[in-house]
């Protein structure tokens, strides 16, 4: 072990825990052609539609507000070949040709270390042990797997059995004036604390899921928003306007906001009868 502190700067870049990946599905429904199938038909493929989606606790369907799409389909898989698998089984399905993607979005759970970052890079810089060396990374990687175990469940869970979902994309701000990407980690840290204070306080009436993003589609993270009433929605994103990390460096994509519906329940949404609630 090396007696000196190490002689480059503590990384920038926090930990992160990833789990379940993600793809949503966007859709508009060809409904003249769809109308002009014989019911018989129309179970047919929705029937087997409904076999590829399963229970609803992995993917799940959503009838969406608005014009930017008619049917949102969220897959929660444990890798992305498993994604892969499911988007291609839909594909080849019947039902694929009423229905045109019109957008989606891939992502994995990520679950942001800011606090325990700062404390494991200072234990490991006070015991002199060089950034980036075996024995750095085999601290961080401890580190990591004591709490893969501890979120185990939320790293990888079943798709929210709850009434509404909002989805939107969003990036931190790389700008001339204001950017994310170079403020220091512990303030970096600072803020997402209090940023998180104000997400804690509607802990009983939303659930919230952080996607990853970077690499994988056009914007940085992904998030999902769960609750029984959507108003909860506009409350908590507009309070959280104020708060410095979105008042300074948050970019928001576009929103899609929709009910959830029983897997079950394909044909007669596509059918014109929005399903009772709860989807059951």
């Amino acid at each position: 072990m090396s007696s000196t502190l190490p002689a480059v700067p503590l990384p920038a870049v926090p930990m992160t825990l990833e789990g379940a990946s993600v793809l949503h599905q966007m859709m508009k429904v060809k409904w003249p052609a769809w109308r002009a199938l014989p019911s018989a038909r129309q179970q047919e493929l929705a029937a087997e539609a409904e076999a590829v989606l399963g229970d609803g606790t992995k993917s799940a369907p959503f009838a969406m507000l608005g014009h930017k799409a008619d049917l949102m389909l969220v897959h929660f898989r444990r890798s992305f070949e498993e994604l892969a698998q499911v988007q291609l089984a839909l594909s080849r399905l019947g039902i694929s040709e009423y229905l045109e993607t019109v957008n989606s979005y891939v992502s994995i759970v990520e679950l942001g270390l800011y606090e325990s970052t700062g404390k494991t890079y200072k234990e490991l810089a006070d015991r002199g042990v060089a950034v980036h060396s075996e024995e750095w990374d085999k601290g961080i990687e401890e580190v990591m797997q004591r709490q893969r175990a501890a979120m185990a469940s939320r790293l990888f869970p079943d798709i929210p059995t709850a009434k509404y979902v909002c989805f939107y994309p969003m990036d931190r701000k790389r700008g001339e004036e204001k950017n994310w990407y170079m403020e220091p980690l512990a303030e970096r840290a600072r803020m997402m604390s209090e940023h998180g204070m104000i997400g804690r306080r509607y802990a009983g009436a939303v659930r919230q899921i952080i996607t990853g993003s970077i690499g994988f589609d056009d914007w940085e993270w992904g998030v999902d928003l769960f609750a029984e009433d959507p108003l909860v929605f506009k409350k908590l994103i507009y309070e959280m306007r104020f708060d410095q990390v979105s008042a300074d460096y948050a970019l928001f994509g576009t929103f899609f906001v929709g009910l959830r519906f029983a897997v079950k329940d394909l044909c007669p949404f596509l059918n014109g009868q929005m399903p009772q609630w709860p989807a059951s």
